[in-house]
């Protein structure tokens, strides 16, 4: 199954992680590749290194957020970054030791033209039928959605950033 969590609401990474302890919970071998996002800890990596580590990997291909504030990086650092992401994406899936793929931003990554419609659907297009592969991130395109088996669109109503009130350690990372 190919699952999209898109949209501008709070929860798809979330909602990939829910299904990730659901897998786990079936001794499902689980890879979460994470798009934009840098090596810093949020608190699923420490639950994933307390309690998953012998089912879940875990590999930070961004460089932090592109274009928000304290993005310290060119442009042509977070291109190289998410095609280096991609090759890695390509090398998980053709070491067939996963039942399940998270692909955490992929679709943000998309939004903002760091990666293309055509390189996400050659991924899906390469990933063997026994791989359930997530795309999370805001912005799916009409393509993805027509490829993928479920797909959710998490609307915001609202949110505490609206009052410009920090992120919350435990909740929002």
């Amino acid at each position: 199954m190919i699952l999209v969590y898109t949209g501008n609401g709070k929860g798809k990474t979330s909602a990939a992680l829910g299904t990730v302890l659901r897998a786990t919970g079936y001794n499902k071998k689980v890879c979460i590749i994470q798009f934009i996002k840098d090596g810093s800890q949020y608190g699923e990596h420490h639950a994933i290194n307390h309690f998953l580590s012998d089912f879940v990997d875990v590999f930070y291909g961004g460089i932090g957020y592109y274009k928000l504030p304290g993005d310290k990086h060119e442009d042509i650092d977070h291109l190289k970054a998410a095609q280096g992401t991609l090759k890695l994406t390509y090398k998980m899936i053709k070491s067939k030791k996963y039942d399940l793929l998270v692909l955490d931003e992929i679709i943000t990554a998309l939004m903002v033209k760091l990666v293309n419609e055509k390189e996400i659907l050659d991924i899906l297009d390469a990933a063997p039928d026994t791989l359930h592969v997530i795309l999370t991130g805001r912005g799916a395109t009409q393509g993805i959605i027509e490829r993928a088996d479920l797909v959710t669109d998490m609307q915001e109503v609202k949110h505490p950033f609206q009052k410009k009130e920090p992120a919350v350690e435990g909740i929002d990372y």
